[in-house]
């Protein structure tokens, strides 16, 4: 039986991820962490203000699904501490990635980073990268609710930087007029990636690719958090025996 935390638990993909440790048979739910709702209660446990209640609590393993200006400071602390962590929360820069990889290799804990847990958006991002390579044009255009903090998402910078990696030749899409800034998009390795943040929205994601004559479009949409616990499973019960940094739900369906 592994022993799980979760930071960030009395959030809205907090909450979904208690209630789903909760359900299974082979993790433990054991600390809930959030300074901000500190002594409420979410999946029978009372939820603690800081990150010690993981090792008071014997954690093995902590999913931090919190906030960008807080993921590292949270992941620094649980790999300091033999706790291997499992990150869902959006924001990481290059750096922050090269920094959980030297954390990682450097101390016996192992991390686990994904831009998106659900399976539908995981293959959305392998099929655009195949298309790539027959399609040179391609913009991406990303959707989520209003209190998603970071834009572009993580999902849609990867799905971008996977595009232009193997995308047919090296079109570069016009950028717009001088008048109005911004109008096109974040250019991401010459894909332009567009944010859209409204209520009503939850998580959704196209990719457009156009050649001469013709259109291809690949979606995918989350319309309930529901959709990402499969991914933070396979994540958390993956986590103990991959070591170092693995980035990325895909491995993780390649092994499945």
């Amino acid at each position: 039986m592994t022993r799980v935390g979760v930071l960030g638990a009395a959030g809205r993909m907090g909450r979904e991820v208690c209630r789903t440790l909760e359900a299974t048979d082979d993790l433990q739910l054991v600390a809930a962490v959030d300074p901000h709702h500190a002594g409420a209660e979410v999946a029978g446990l009372h939820v603690a203000p800081g990150v010690t209640a993981l090792t008071e609590a014997g954690a093995q393993v902590a999913v931090d699904f919190t906030h960008p200006s807080a993921v590292m400071d949270n992941a620094r602390w649980c790999l300091s501490r033999g706790v291997h962590v499992v990150i869902g929360t959006s924001g990481l820069t290059p750096d922050d990635f090269e920094e959980l990889a030297t954390l990682a290799e450097a101390a016996e804990p192992n991390a686990f980073v994904a831009p998106n847990f659900a399976i539908g958006a995981v293959l959305l991002m392998r099929f655009a990268e195949h298309a790539a390579r027959f399609f040179d044009a391609a913009e991406v255009i990303e959707l989520h609710h209003d209190g998603k903090a970071d834009a572009p998402s993580g999902t849609a910078l990867a799905t971008a930087r996977r595009i232009a990696a193997h995308r047919k030749g090296d079109r570069k899409a016009p950028a717009g007029d001088q008048a109005h800034p911004g109008a096109r998009g974040a250019d991401i390795g010459g894909v332009r990636v567009h944010a859209v943040r409204l209520p009503g929205l939850l998580a959704h994601q196209e990719v457009l690719f156009g050649a001469p004559g013709e259109a291809l479009t690949l979606r995918h949409d989350s319309t309930d958090r529901s959709s990402f616990m499969p991914g933070v499973l396979l994540a958390v019960r993956a986590v103990t025996r991959r070591p170092g940094l693995t980035v990325g739900l895909e491995v993780l369906l390649d092994e499945a």
